[in-house]
């Protein structure tokens, strides 16, 4: 597979900019593999597709407020900070990407307050844009989280060109976030709203949970033609036992199981065993998956649409089909479905 077979022209004016008015009434289109089909939904029409004892597999993962500004000692110039991972709980230590990268070096600290109370200094340079900072501050480890999350701006795509709002901060997290972690949204589950979660938890659907903190490397482009040669960014995976089990007693029932999202469906497939059964799991994983795959749990998902020769789009392809999907794909782009983190939604089935 190249990369140039994943290649298509997305119009910028089918970027969704903002979310939709409700989360469960963005559009849907469902493919059916089997018939080889497309439907035109709505996401709340998602409960039509699946019956008692069936399940929907979520991400749990929280996003922070990533996205810092602070000034460069003596000059004062306004640095944007990205934070990506920490290293290290105890010393403060954050890989992060800084912009304007050419004015960050080795030594030079950052301010993020006036009065001094959150430094960082630089302590190595990672990448182009890349810096490993060591944050300065004087209080305990839950403070200065919480420093963060006050200084911290919602981390909306860069493609997204306007302010960021009041409204993204909570549209930009999934209802049922916990365990924080990520750095950009889980965007397949962004469409679940409260009142669709009780209609499916009344229809007699389970729910189990993984948690895959999502990072930057999910968006980076793909830079060679042999998909072979991609080597992805690892991101942090957990499944608990109690999920699990869950996961697989639907298995033994022949239920049908749903991903909600790709990350979802990366941290099943990382820690699916050879016979097709999930056990607790906690690693990091770089897995890059593109056709042809032949997935272990899952047997349907739920995902946004996806930008050209994305390995996001490379996954979808290999559960829905290549040829079908980019036929969906054409079809979405003709009835002007939105594309990306706030876009509408497809079902594959």
């Amino acid at each position: 597979m190249k990369t140039s077979d994943f290649n298509f022209d997305l119009p910028d004016e089918l970027l969704a900019e903002h979310p939709a008015p409700n989360r469960d009434e963005s559009r849907l289109m469902v493919l059916n593999r089997a018939t080889q089909t497309i439907e035109h939904k709505l996401f709340k029409d998602v409960i039509d597709y699946f019956d008692e004892k069936d399940l929907f597999i979520f991400n749990n993962t929280k996003v922070f407020p990533a996205r810092l500004y602070g000034n460069k000692e003596k000059t004062g110039a306004k640095i944007e900070v990205f934070l990506l991972r920490e290293l290290d709980k105890e010393t403060k230590v954050w890989d992060v990407l800084v912009d304007p990268a050419r004015k960050i070096r080795i030594g030079n600290k950052l301010f993020f307050t006036e009065d001094e109370s959150l430094v960082a200094e630089v302590i190595d340079n990672t990448t182009s844009r890349g810096r490993t900072l060591r944050f300065l501050y004087d209080g305990s480890y839950e403070e200065f989280r919480s420093k963060l999350r006050e200084l911290g701006n919602t981390p909306l795509p860069k493609y997204i060109t306007r302010e960021v709002e009041p409204e993204d901060e909570e549209r930009y997290q999934t209802i049922y976030a916990k365990e924080e972690g990520a750095v950009a949204a889980p965007t397949a589950g962004l469409h679940f709203s409260r009142h669709l979660m009780k209609r499916l938890e009344i229809k007699g659907i389970d729910f189990a949970e993984v948690t895959l903190h999502v990072g930057l490397g999910t968006f980076n482009p793909i830079e060679v033609e042999d998909l072979s040669k991609h080597k992805m960014e690892s991101e942090e995976a957990k499944i608990t036992q109690e999920n699990a089990d869950i996961i697989n007693k639907a298995l033994d029932e022949n239920r049908r199981i749903c991903a909600v999202g790709t990350t979802t469906m990366r941290t099943l497939e990382t820690s699916v065993s050879s016979n097709n059964r999930l056990g607790q799991y906690h690693g990091w994983t770089n897995k890059f998956i593109f056709p042809p795959h032949d997935f272990g749990i899952a047997n349907a998902m739920i995902t946004n649409f996806h930008t050209p020769k994305s390995t996001l789009l490379m996954m979808i392809a290999a559960f829905a089909g290549k040829d079908f999907l980019l036929e969906a794909y054409h079809t979405a782009i003709k009835e002007k479905y939105k594309f990306y983190t706030y876009g509408d939604a497809m079902l594959i089935i």
